[in-house]
């Protein structure tokens, strides 16, 4: 599949509502979806953005696959040409076996991202009591310091700046 996704598109097919390639300007193949793993924070993120809450469609391998380990690596390589899953931007960026399907036109770039372009991103936010101890509001403020936003900038989160 060559093509870009809309939401909806989506949330369809991980609702089994769209089950062939050709549905959505694909070949004539069907659909392979890996699922991840239901304790995943992915799995919580994407049901709540991509299908509102609702559920995702019953598990009817070999079209309908939800993994049992929390793992990204298994996923992709068990994609091959007719497979679907989803992961963390950080997770598949660099991955020369796949390819990341733009979603309503956008792909996940830090900056569409960033902009609120891209439409499945969260937001992580530090919370403290408005009092809090003088080592929580040092530890606030280096995350929020030059150096605190290199470093999430290394991991799987984007800086605020």
């Amino acid at each position: 599949y060559k093509g870009g996704l809309t939401l909806q598109q989506l949330a369809d097919i991980f609702q089994g509502r769209i089950t062939n390639w050709s549905q959505v300007g694909g070949p004539d193949r069907r659909i392979r979806v890996l699922n991840r793993a239901p304790r995943s924070g992915t799995y919580s993120v994407f049901q709540e953005l991509v299908l509102l809450g609702l559920p995702f469609a019953p598990d009817n391998p070999p079209y309908f696959t939800t993994a049992t380990e929390d793992v990204t690596t298994p996923l992709l390589r068990a994609l091959g040409e007719d497979g679907i899953t989803y992961s963390t931007v950080d997770q598949v960026q660099n991955q020369q076996t796949v390819r990341m399907v733009p979603i309503d036109g956008q792909m996940p770039t830090r900056e569409a991202i960033q902009s609120g372009r891209y439409p499945l991103a969260r937001n992580v936010f530090l919370v403290v009591p408005r009092k809090t101890s003088p080592v929580v509001a040092d530890f606030i403020n280096y995350a929020l310091s030059d150096q605190g936003q290199q470093i999430i900038g290394r991991t799987e989160f984007i800086p605020l700046r």
